[in-house]
């Protein structure tokens, strides 16, 4: 493992803290709660973060996702597609996250969590520079199919905290 794979596992470190922050201690009513009738709910937020790492580090890694290996899909119950990650979910399908709780959520990102430490535990340099989507220009790396992963991950949990924050002023 390189400086490279510490900087990565303290970003999904920092997400998985920011996760369990944002998610603890709240119910139902706040984690289906919305800013307005068609934001995306905490749930919704928190599961689509933890389902798009699970599907592209489960990806890169040549995985099967958490999602499907240890009962995440059938905990949830959800009427979707195994697959479904949430992109294009309307708000009807935001909805369908409502019954869901905190410990499911914040279970199933910890197990997701623990898979991505682990299996970037196991790189280095030069795999960060592995071609993993030649369907871009430039062709994307699993460094940067990373970051990227980092980056959607952080702006969906401060989404989740800037709605907890609003829920709670009300």
């Amino acid at each position: 493992m390189t400086a490279s794979c510490d900087l990565l596992i303290d970003a999904f470190d920092r997400i998985a803290q920011t996760v369990r922050r944002t998610v603890e201690g709240l119910g139902h009513d706040e984690l289906s709660g919305r800013v307005d009738p068609d934001s995306n709910t905490i749930a919704w937020l928190i599961w689509h973060l933890t389902r798009v790492q699970d599907d592209h580090v489960a990806d890169a890694a040549g995985r099967r996702q958490a999602w499907l290996d240890d009962g995440w899909e059938k905990r949830f119950g959800l009427p979707l597609d195994a697959h479904d990650t949430g992109y294009g979910h309307s708000t009807e399908d935001v909805a369908q996250l409502d019954g869901v709780g905190a410990e499911e959520l914040i279970g199933y990102h910890e197990a997701v969590h623990a898979r991505t430490v682990e299996y970037l535990s196991t790189l280095d340099d030069d795999d960060l520079a592995t071609i993993v989507d030649e369907n871009w220009d430039p062709p994307v790396t699993l460094g940067v199919r990373l970051v990227s992963v980092i980056s959607d991950d952080l702006q969906h949990v401060g989404q989740a905290a800037f709605v907890r924050g609003v829920l709670e002023r009300r």
